[in-house]
């Protein structure tokens, strides 16, 4: 077994980086691909706004001709100049159930992290801070959700034995469509809106959405720095967000609650279309997209990935206002299922809320870390 660098102008390393998760996993049901093209992007390294200020190399571990494992190590300097920190990332861990060939690859990162002057390794946390963070180390039997990682059960126990430990944790659930509110909130929601300024701003096309991204971004950027691994993000890196949405976006689907001209928070969901990106192996073109646009249409699947209220707006009863919003969006869909993507353990709050209107939690996603000598 060997670690191999990748050239990331080397087309054939490139192919077999981005290929390796779908042999891995060829025979497992609930994994779900990530787009192809996007995961292929962050491989660029003269158009992907990641690296205009920051740096990230990719390994394979290989025997013979074959992949047996491969890891990104990422050195994001704006998150540590914020932060104060001299933190790496790690990202794309897949390997086979070998402990040899995970700490190898984790030995290749931690090795390229030292050699920067930077002391711990956390991960799996990606390019972008919307990139959905952590290792799957509970609900193994579950699909994942869209743009949520998926795991083998193995995972963490590779990754205990090449000396990580907990960072922190993520709780994923679900609710029904048969689940409802007590019409009492209903009630409650319309007199807030009476008697507090707030509204609902809703969308009908994609252009519209599109034209407000920015200033949604901006809030976003203000408002969260509460959340694990924050950092304010640049103007290329919110147009790539904002991009990424919009390429999984229903528009009627997606709600803003104002505060008078203010955003006071967001009710995000997005029509699941993980089957049908399994059906085209991650692939839009050339005919990719026609069952992608077809998903978008028959899918049972919901994901909600951006429901929260600002900090400042928080017991004004804007949050009766955004859960009534949200289970709104989700009656008016043809949706029997919503995921509720990734909520901090230490959001109680947001967990509170989110119990509150029913949700089951069923996944449980972790961040590690590992000092480095």
């Amino acid at each position: 077994m060997r670690i191999h660098q990748l050239d990331t102008r080397n087309r054939r390393d490139i192919r077999r980086f981005v290929e390796f998760p779908f042999d891995l996993y060829a025979d497992c049901p609930q994994w779900m691909p990530p787009l192809v093209s996007s995961v292929k992007a962050t491989l660029d390294r003269r158009r992907y706004p990641f690296y205009k200020h920051s740096d990230a190399d990719f390994f394979l571990a290989e025997e013979g001709d074959k992949v047996i494992g491969r890891i990104a190590v990422l050195e994001n300097r704006r998150y540590n100049a914020y932060q104060q920190r001299k933190a790496a990332f790690f990202y794309y861990f897949d390997v086979i159930d070998d402990v040899t060939t995970a700490r190898a690859l984790f030995d290749a990162a931690a090795e390229w992290a030292a050699r920067r002057s930077l002391d711990t390794l956390y991960g799996p946390k990606g390019f972008l801070r919307s990139d959905a963070p952590g290792i799957l180390i509970e609900g193994f039997e579950h699909r994942a959700a869209l743009s949520m990682p998926y795991n083998y059960a193995y995972y963490p126990r590779l990754v205990e034995a090449a000396g990580f430990e907990k960072e922190i944790d993520y709780l994923s659930g679900y609710i029904e469509r048969g689940q409802d509110l007590d019409p009492r909130f209903y009630a409650l929601a319309e007199k807030i809106k009476e008697r507090r300024g707030f509204w609902v701003k809703t969308f009908t096309t994609k252009r519209e959405l599109r034209a407000w991204i920015p200033k949604i971004q901006k809030v976003n950027n203000a408002a969260f720095t509460h959340v694990w691994g924050y950092y304010p993000l640049d103007d290329d890196e919110v147009q790539m967000i904002g991009k990424q949405l919009l390429s999984v976006a229903d528009p009627k689907l997606m709600k803003i609650v104002m505060k008078d001209d203010d955003i006071a928070g967001f009710a995000f969901v997005f029509p699941d279309i993980s089957e049908a990106l399994k059906q085209t192996r991650g692939r839009l073109w050339p005919f990719g997209w026609i069952r992608v646009l077809a998903e978008f249409k028959r899918t049972q699947w919901m994901s909600a990935n951006g429901i929260g209220l600002l900090p400042e707006y928080q017991g004004l009863g804007g949050s009766t206002l955004l859960y009534v919003e949200f289970a709104k969006t989700l009656k008016a869909s043809q949706a029997n299922h919503c995921d509720l993507a990734q909520v901090m353990e230490t959001n109680l709050k947001s967990l509170g809320d989110m119990n509150a209107i029913g949700a089951r939690w069923y996944k449980r996603h972790r961040v590690y870390r590992r000092a480095l000598d």
